[in-house]
């Protein structure tokens, strides 16, 4: 990212995407083959998760608010979890991934 930066003319947009492959997902009866199979693959690759240290950072406060308002923790336990969430992003390890899943169809 630091040379991407470098590089970048002014006024310009850099948008980074890559896999992390220890994340992958596979659908299978036996999961914990899958999960074996994923793990030897992504230990094969010299930085399996780099896409994990690019940093953005999402409401996490909402989302605290909502588990707690509906009474999934309790305030003590939200506030904790937030302090951790700040603490993770003072030292740039915040890290939040939604996957996405698309379909496709061939007539």
């Amino acid at each position: 990212m630091a040379e991407a930066r470098r590089v970048l003319g002014r006024g310009g947009r850099i948008v980074p995407a890559g896999q992390d492959w220890d994340a992958l997902m596979i659908d299978s009866d036996d999961a914990e083959l899958t999960r074996t199979i994923v793990r030897a693959r992504a230990d094969l690759l010299g930085s399996p998760r780099a896409a994990r240290r690019y940093r953005n950072l999402p409401p996490a406060t909402r989302l605290a608010e909502q588990a707690r308002a509906n009474g999934a923790v309790g305030r003590d336990r939200a506030d904790e979890w937030l302090a951790g969430q700040r603490g993770r992003a003072e030292a740039d390890r915040f890290l939040v991934a939604v996957p996405f899943f698309v379909a496709a169809s061939c007539a």
